[in-house]
């Protein structure tokens, strides 16, 4: 019997949201309620703060009724209580150039009319290169101290109260340590050589983990001591974070810098002193597919996913998770610690430290030239869903993309849940949706609710987030935000909070929906039909019809 995730980390803030992808085990799983009703909410009129442009997720604090608002350009320490979402404390990352509230405002409230329209919006809010503005507080980390950790471009701040009983005394940077001292300059295809920080996790001996486009570093959360590092191959890439066990285990995905070459995914091992790759220390490494660079969205030639862990009791299949890179992604289960006895080789996979694969459809055409995502895998039990990110055409800038993506391009459709067979050590495909666009968001799961929740796009209705029932598939919630560049969640997760209220993680800032007051839109979430969602026909560039 499945039994869910691993242990706590004692040294993280909480059980769910302390980190980027809510675990350790990166699950992308919460365990609070989402109801099964239909809503409609101005997220401009809601309890919000401005911060951005990408706001990845806000983290848990041990103190009660209090979080972490962590984005790309600042970080805030906010009141939760009674409803409220409000910042008792704000600081700017060193050295990053805040986003003054008016044109954050402006760009939650604009609805995007053209491809050249969100270009001149982005590049006059955000810059030259908007894209770049994604280098800081992607991935963080908040602790049992209430310390959080996050990234301004090459440099980690550990970030806290200047006084703990007296959030109006400010934050503070308690400490910092710069990346490139730990890790060399990459050369990146079409940039200059530069270090950047993709990945932070936390090991079960209160260890920071992090990691670069070509390697990981393990370093004490006081930065007293110097960096243990683990370079790659040459020619391998890093773009996406990575998952701890509690037992040393790090599990760390690259894809490579050549097209169709394989990826590789790793286990190393934290000894409590060191980094090792030896399999006398239950470390291995094997091949996986890779694919061509996605034309949109997706970062690289290798998965789009955070590996995630399934299987935490001793009688249980101890799975790793990712999807991998083809251009027509699979689904892929590696073997995390011991191999079975008696285990053979499945057909098509490139090691036998695979334990199964199976080619994500998501019910699109056999035709479709991408099914690829560059979001996590997001597990319940046994079971996984997947969502397509990747179109045949994209803008340059990665963030112009994200922008314009549904609003006035046409998006990338399709979703699909899947179930691992532990009596079989295989997966199996157990519904698919071809009718969702889920832009770039990653799904999210109530294991009490048994509800997957996606942003999505229509002509229809704009910006929403639709819950999903996890064993059918049916549309069981939506929460319709409109038009407006608001309901964009740019990368971004969807929290629910134990109370059952939402916090949506705007392209502008986090907002509190109060989902768990609100009163039902009186519609039926069912009714929503596949020709509401699907978008007219369109090239790049032209404007998707409301009509």
């Amino acid at each position: 019997m499945m039994t869910g995730n691993q242990r706590p980390n004692p040294y993280l803030a909480s059980a769910s949201y302390a980190l980027t992808a809510f675990d350790p085990e990166q699950s992308d799983s919460f365990p609070f309620p989402v109801r099964r009703e239909e809503f409609q909410f101005d997220l401009t009129s809601l309890p919000h703060l401005a911060a951005g442009p990408v706001n990845i997720m806000n983290l848990a604090s041990p103190v009660p009724d209090r979080m972490w608002a962590m984005s790309t350009d600042r970080v805030a320490y906010v009141d939760t209580s009674n409803g409220q979402w409000s910042a008792l404390a704000e600081i700017d990352l060193p050295g990053v150039t805040r986003i003054p509230r008016s044109a954050l405002d402006q760009l939650a409230g604009t609805v995007l009319e053209s491809v050249e329209h969100a270009e001149e919006l982005a590049h006059r809010l955000f810059g030259e290169h908007p894209e770049t503005r994604t280098s800081n507080g992607l991935y963080t980390v908040s602790d049992v101290d209430n310390v959080v950790y996050v990234n301004a471009g090459t440099v980690i701040c550990a970030i806290g109260l200047r006084d703990p009983d007296d959030p109006s005394a400010g934050l503070a940077v308690l400490r910092s340590v710069d990346a490139a001292t730990i890790f060399a300059p990459y050369e990146f295809p079409g940039y200059p050589a530069a270090v950047r920080l993709i990945g932070m996790n936390m090991t079960y001996d209160g260890h920071l983990v992090i990691g670069g486009f070509g390697g990981i570093a393990v370093i004490d959360r006081n930065f007293e001591h110097d960096p243990v590092t683990y370079e790659f191959t040459a020619g391998e890439l890093l773009s996406n974070s990575f998952s701890v066990d509690e037992h040393g285990g790090i599990y760390v995905a690259t894809g490579s810098l050549a097209p169709n070459q394989p990826g590789t995914m790793r286990k190393v091992m934290w000894t409590g002193s060191g980094i090792s790759d030896r399999e006398a220390d239950g470390a291995w490494s094997s091949p996986y597919g890779g694919g061509n660079w996605a034309p949109a969205v997706k970062v690289g030639t290798g998965t789009g996913s955070t590996p995630t862990l399934m299987g935490f009791e001793d009688d249980e299949d101890h799975l790793v998770v990712i999807t991998d890179g083809r251009d027509r992604m699979n689904l892929v289960a590696f073997w995390r610690n011991q191999i079975p006895d008696g285990f053979t080789r499945k057909l098509g996979t490139l090691s036998d430290r695979i334990a199964d694969q199976i080619a994500v459809t998501a019910g699109l055409d056999p035709s479709t030239p991408w099914i690829q995502s560059e979001q996590s895998v997001a597990t319940c039990g046994w079971g996984a869903i997947v969502v397509n990110n990747v179109t045949s055409e994209g803008q340059a800038d990665r963030l112009v993309d994200v922008m314009a993506s549904g609003p006035v391009t046409a998006p990338a459709f399709g979703v699909e849940r899947f179930a691992w067979d532990p009596a079989q050590h295989r997966w199996h495909s157990v519904w698919t949706r071809s009718d969702l666009a889920s832009i770039s968001m990653a799904p999210v799961v109530s294991t009490s609710s048994h509800v997957a929740c996606i942003n999505t796009y229509s002509a229809q209705d704009g910006w929403e987030v639709t819950g999903l029932d996890w064993d059918t598939g049916d549309t069981v919630h939506r929460s319709i935000f409109g038009h407006a560049t608001a309901g964009n969640g740019a990368y971004a997760l969807v929290q629910i909070l134990p109370d059952g209220d939402m916090l949506f993680n705007s392209i502008a800032g986090p907002v509190r929906v109060p989902l768990s007051t609100a009163e039902s839109a009186g519609e039926d979430p069912a009714s929503r039909h596949r020709h509401d969602l699907v978008p007219r026909s369109t090239h790049a560039g032209e404007p998707v019809s409301r009509a």
